[in-house]
């Protein structure tokens, strides 16, 4: 994507996201983005999808959809320049056919953390991207082998808060590295934007649509 940077960045692109994770990757990556939390209720089911990876790319695209079209309604008031590029991240946790996205509370992180102990999890991160008026979408998803953690190891990292709002109860870039043995496939998609794979997309979708 590097020889497109400077062409992308004439653009206006907004992360249908409050996440300063994924706000920090698209700006180590070079790109100037603007952040626009999405108010999607993001209340999907998953058992209504065939397969998590439908389900995270349905709610990255809501929440695309969303922030468009509420930017573009802001546009028409106020002749602000309308977004070229929107988007949008969903990331779940997923172990024995169930998926973990972020706890109600304590009680429910330790809950979460103690099914995932000592066992391989997957990680699945679906991206949305609205480049003009073509939607493209995708899936990454990466293994995430547990080491086997003591009540009061959880209980500790529960504690710190860190997992509160984070998928599956963890967030591999800070403290919750700590509970980690070992990982199979693209640590960005852990922490929730798979950036080879976007990166890829854009620069393809620049070259298909400009």
């Amino acid at each position: 994507m590097l020889p497109i940077i400077s062409q992308l960045n004439s653009k206006r692109i907004v992360l249908a996201s409050s996440s300063p994770r994924r706000k920090e990757l698209l700006k180590i990556i070079g790109l100037n983005v603007e952040s626009c939390a999405s108010t999607f209720e993001e209340n999907l089911d998953p058992k209504d999808f065939n397969s998590f990876s439908e389900f995270v790319e349905e709610t990255a695209l809501q929440k695309v959809l969303e922030v468009t079209n509420r930017l573009d309604a802001e546009a028409e008031i106020d002749g602000k320049s309308k977004a070229d590029i929107v988007i949008g991240a969903d990331t779940m946790v997923a172990l024995n056919g169930e998926m973990y996205g972020k706890p109600k509370n304590k009680e429910d992180a330790i809950e979460t953390l103690n099914k995932l102990n000592g066992k391989t999890n997957v990680v699945f991160t679906g991206v949305a991207i609205k480049y003009g008026d073509h939607i493209e979408k995708f899936t990454e998803s990466t293994e995430v082998q547990f080491g086997k953690l003591t009540t009061e190891q959880i209980q500790a990292y529960v504690d710190t808060g860190e997992p509160l709002d984070k998928a599956g109860s963890y967030g591999i870039q800070h403290i919750g590295s700590t509970l980690v043995e070992r990982i199979n496939g693209d640590f960005f998609t852990v922490i929730g934007l798979p950036v080879y794979r976007l990166s890829f997309t854009l620069h393809k979708l620049y070259k298909e649509l400009k």
